[in-house]
Parts: structure tokens; sequence; C-alpha cells
């Protein structure tokens, strides 16, 4: 039935990938346009002098996602990538000599909680038990709803379970209600911190996160998060999907409310329907027509959006002992930097960080003898960004990096590539140079997202990290199945109508 109807999709990131499997595998003609050399999006790789770098995300967290998403197509990840689950999941840094590695056994967590907090292991069964209850209704009924209205949600049923989900309780609150050791509600609310808003103002429901974290595990698939892509590369051409890199979209005509061409650095494209996976801000307000956009400039500014990033790609010709592949700097005021972040956006004042060691789980991802580090800041998004900034904190991750950890890698530094404001708004038409997306605030969550349907163009939809269901790769690939669903529904309307 759907032989010979075109689909285009524009952005070949985890959202665009995922929506272009589905598609194709209901036989529809489906092709990714991607403005960048290499499909990914922000989960692209740099390499250089035998060092590669995953550039974007770094965490694998929420398995169950990519398995289901694999069994849709009777594959399983095994088939594309080997998975590891990292023990311990992570380390955080109090401070020198004051570390708290986090284990992947349940057992061996409530004891290292009990051992802080005398009694809390009894606290963290219940969070974690009400934990579970809200990952498992939020990934089982709340995530594949599209949102067009309100009315999806008016269910007795639903309601009824969203009374334990805490949608009006902050997370700060409620971690809150269970420990009082700083150390371990540093570590239940380390996850918010990229949801793009402070505990106090990010709904208890996201302590769904910290099941992600605790119980589901911290995983790595061995060459890298890049692997992923390249799965779901390989998956989509197997099922006929044609991507075009280099392509970048530059304007959309629009013909009796359809978009009639797409037209791109590498020429014209039509095509039957289209589905946006580049930035919703920038396709919306720079690439369609003013009277068919679905917001306006002022709705974009007042966006509460979700941290930038400064991060910088760095190759050692040594070994760095003591580090784990994940690990937290959390030696500074949690509270301050996050106020620097999302309340009074500046360049922090004593910034906490993140540092990845893949090599220590991937020796492919270094030469032999050196060590493949990725240093992460979490910054306010819109902030003026230039290479004396960059540097100014390089140097004080780098200080701090030695004085907490005893290692100084600075005089072995072979490879180093920094990347920020400016690059993400380059790459990607990243809006304020985010790097994660909208925030998971309660005034942006579901219908009160940016919506998924064109409002003034009958045959196209959005998807992504700025639509439903949020920012994170296992959401961007839900984005993506809702995505199809949704433009699948539309042919069927046309056809019964």
């Amino acid at each position: 039935m759907n032989r010979g109807r075109h689909i285009i999709i524009i952005g070949a990131g985890f959202a665009g990938l995922s929506t272009a499997c589905v598609l194709a595998k209901e036989g529809f003609k489906v092709t990714i346009l991607e403005k960048n050399d290499q499909p990914g999006g922000r989960a692209r790789v740099w390499e250089k002098d035998g060092f590669r770098f995953d550039m974007g995300p770094s965490w694998y967290w929420m398995p169950d996602v990519f398995e289901n998403f694999f069994a849709l197509f009777g594959k399983t990840p095994a088939d594309y990538y080997q998975l590891e689950r990292l023990d311990p999941g992570y380390r955080i840094y109090y401070g020198p000599g004051d570390v708290m590695d986090v284990p992947a056994s349940m057992n061996e967590l409530e004891a290292l909680f009990e051992q802080t907090e005398p009694g809390s292991s009894i606290g963290l069964r219940e969070f974690l038990k009400q934990a579970a209850y809200k990952y498992q209704v939020g990934m089982g009924e709340y995530v594949f709803r599209p949102s067009h209205s309100i009315t999806e949600f008016i269910d007795f049923n639903l309601i009824k379970k969203s009374l334990s989900m805490q949608l009006l309780s902050s997370m700060s609150k409620h971690v809150r209600q269970y420990f009082k050791n700083p150390r371990l509600i540093k570590l239940l609310e380390f996850p918010v911190l990229f949801l793009g808003a402070t505990p106090q103002n990010t709904p208890a429901m996201y302590s769904m996160m910290n099941y992600a974290d605790l119980a589901l595990g911290t995983w790595y698939p061995q060459g890298g998060m890049n692997q992923i892509v390249k799965a779901m590369v390989n998956l989509s051409e197997e099922l006929g999907v044609e991507i075009k890199l280099n392509t970048e979209v530059l304007n959309i005509d629009i013909k009796d409310n359809k978009i009639s061409d797409i037209n791109t650095s590498q020429g014209t494209f039509q095509a039957d329907f289209v589905i946006a996976g580049a930035d919703y801000e920038h396709f919306d307000q720079h690439l369609l027509p003013k009277s068919h956009r679905n917001y306006t400039e002022k709705y974009w500014d007042s966006r509460t959006m979700s941290p930038s990033s400064l991060l910088f790609y760095i190759g050692t010709n040594k070994k760095v002992e003591g580090i784990k592949h994940h690990n937290l700097f959390f030696d500074e005021d949690f509270e301050l930097h996050a106020q620097e972040i999302y309340t009074s956006p500046q360049w922090p004042t004593s910034p906490l960080f993140y540092v990845s060691c893949t090599s220590k789980t991937d020796p492919a991802v270094a030469p032999e003898g050196g060590e493949n580090l990725f240093f992460l800041m979490p910054i306010a998004p819109g902030l003026h960004d230039d290479e004396s900034i960059r540097e100014k904190y390089f140097n004080l991750m780098l200080n701090r990096f030695k004085h907490i950890t005893g290692q100084d890698i600075r005089d072995s530094i072979v490879v180093k590539r920094s990347y920020a404001l400016n690059d993400f708004k380059a790459d990607y038409h990243s809006f304020k140079g985010n790097a994660y997306g909208l925030a998971n605030t309660l005034a942006q969550t579901a219908f009160f997202k940016p919506a998924m349907r064109a409002k003034h163009v009958k045959n196209m939809l959005y998807t992504g990290q700025l639509t439903v269901p949020g920012p994170g790769v296992p959401p961007a690939i839900i984005s993506g199945q809702i995505a199809a669903q949704e433009a699948m529904k539309s042919f069927k309307n046309v056809s019964s109508s």
C-alpha cells in the first residue's frame, strides 16, 4: 500500500534514523537529508592520531529502549554491537581522597548507602520502588503518546496513576524525604542537572531516572556510543533507506499548505511527506515561510532550555591512574552551579564537571599506552563563547583534576579539541547553542512541549529532542517511533477521506 510514497526526513540523528527505519519497514520510500558529513547528529565521532572520540552522548542508560527498538525489526543490539555493564557505574569525587564508587550490584549499593548514612538502605528500597513505578508508567503509558492535546491524557486509569507520579512535588523535596547525607543527595540529584532545571524546579516524577541509573545500570557499547549510530544506519540501509550526507536544507517552498520543494545545498527534493528531525526552532523560524510557522520568535525566546556544554576531547600519551570510565567532580557547590545555569545564566564561578575515560573499558579508542579523555562542563545556553573563555575553564578543570585525583596530565596531552556553544550552533543550528534540548519542567512536559504536528503544513511533522517526549538518546529514538506512527496515520486518513 505504501510503495511509491516518498518520505523525506531531515536530520540523521537518533530520532531521524529511528523514524526512517520504522517507515521503511512499512514499505515507504525513505530519504534522509543530513547537513553534516556523517550521520548521528550529536553522536558523531572525531578521530585524530589513533584516538577515536564520541563527540556527544557518553552514557548508555535505559537498555530496554534499545532492545525494544531493535525488536521491532526482529533484531537485538547484540546483532550490531557488544554491550558491557560498567561496575562501578561511575565514580563521584567529593574532594581529594573523598570518592564514592557507585556499584552495579543492588546489595553493594544498599551497603554503600548504609555505610554513608546508617538506616538509609531501607529508604533506598522505598525510593527505588517508587522510581520503578514511575519508570514503568512513564515509559509504558506516557512517552509513546504524540501529545497533540490534553485529551490523550483524559483517561481515569492514567489520571489515577499520575497521582502517584508526583508531578507537582519537586525532586529536591522528594530526595530529602528519604536521605539527609549531602553526598547521597548529590548522587541522587545529579541526573537532574541535565534535565534543564534545578532539583527544586524539576518534578519528582523524574526520580525515574534514578531507577534507570541505579537499577537498570550504566552500560557501554564496545567501540563507543557511535556504534549505536552505525547499527541504526546499517539497519536503515538493510531496509532500503537512502542517506544523503553534506546536504543542508536551505529553505522550504509551500504550495496549497503542503511542502512542495525542499531546497538544499545539493539541489531540490520533493516528497509526499516530510519529517523534520533537525533543530525544531531553526526549522520553524528560519526554513519555513513566516505564514506556516508553528510559533513566534517570542515563543521560542520564552522557552526554558536545558544546558549547553563546554567540551574538551583529550588524548594523552600516558595512562591516567585511579580514575574510572565515568567520573563526576562534585567538589564544588552543586546549588551555585545549577543557579548559574538555570536561574542567573552566566559562566560558572566554581563549576562541577564530568570526565569520561572510555579507554579504561575500551583500549581500541586510544593508541597503546595512551588514554582517551572527554571533559564536560555544563553551562547555560546563550552565553558569549570564545577561545579565551574556553582556555580559562580548561585550565580550571585541569587544575582541579590534578588537585583531586593527584594526576597531572598537562604535559602528556598530544591531542586536544574544544567544543562549545558556537560549535553547537554551527554544526546543528542548535537554538542558543543548547546541547540537550528543551528543559523537562512541568510547564514543558507532554502536550506543553512544542507540537509534533505542523499546524499550518499538511504533510509535515517534527521529531527529536525539542518535541515529544524530550531530550536524551532513548527519548530521541522513541520520538522517531512516534513520528513514524503519526506519519502513517496521516496517509491512512487521506486514504479513507
